[in-house]
């Protein structure tokens, strides 16, 4: 599957705006506040936004939570009617833009959209060219047990199981291997 610099960008942006989501009731939201919406605007280098408002982090909170029901989908189908929604509501306009020391690629919001708008438009359609390649079970949780961070599977054989095999992938690893050590010593 060819991804395209843009695509990549905005399945960054949608893995890291899912894993802003705080898993529990006890955990912190990490955009709780328009300081941290506008680090993850910078971070992600999100082109025409203007002055970030409480209504922006209210908006792109119910835009997360939406991409959240995506990477929770159990089949296409279901992950497609979502992106559906979510790409009609902001609007979608493709345009071609050479912007930033870029060079052409698309972007799908309407000039002048909101963050929110910005983000289901352009994120959306980074997941909808999955789901019509039919690669929708790329879009995964972490299978370690304390984890469950959001990450696209883009290895060759569609087999990564943690979002980060350094950290999650290894803990498991070591704790398995020590278990092993521990049974076979008696």
């Amino acid at each position: 599957m060819l991804i395209t610099h843009d695509t990549r960008c905005s399945l960054d942006a949608v893995v890291d705006l899912v894993n802003t989501a705080p898993e529990n009731d006890t955990a912190t939201d990490g955009l709780a506040t328009i300081a941290a919406l506008a680090d993850f605007v910078q971070n992600h280098e999100v082109s025409d936004v203007g002055t970030l408002s409480e209504f922006d982090l209210s908006a792109v909170r119910k835009v997360r939570s939406r991409f959240t029901e995506v990477f929770a989908a159990p089949d296409a189908g279901s992950a497609a009617s979502v992106i559906n929604d979510l790409i009609a509501a902001a609007g979608t306009t493709p345009r071609l833009t050479d912007h930033d020391g870029y060079d052409w690629h698309v972007h799908y919001f309407a000039p002048g959209a909101s963050l929110a708008d910005h983000l289901a438009a352009d994120c959306g359609m980074a997941l909808a060219f999955f789901v019509v390649a039919g690669e929708q079970e790329r879009l995964r949780r972490c299978e370690a047990p304390d984890c469950r961070r959001a990450f696209v599977d883009l290895s060759r054989n569609r087999s990564r199981r943690y979002c980060d095999s350094r950290t999650c992938g290894n803990r498991l690893h070591v704790a398995a291997y020590r278990a092993r050590r521990k049974e076979a010593a008696g």
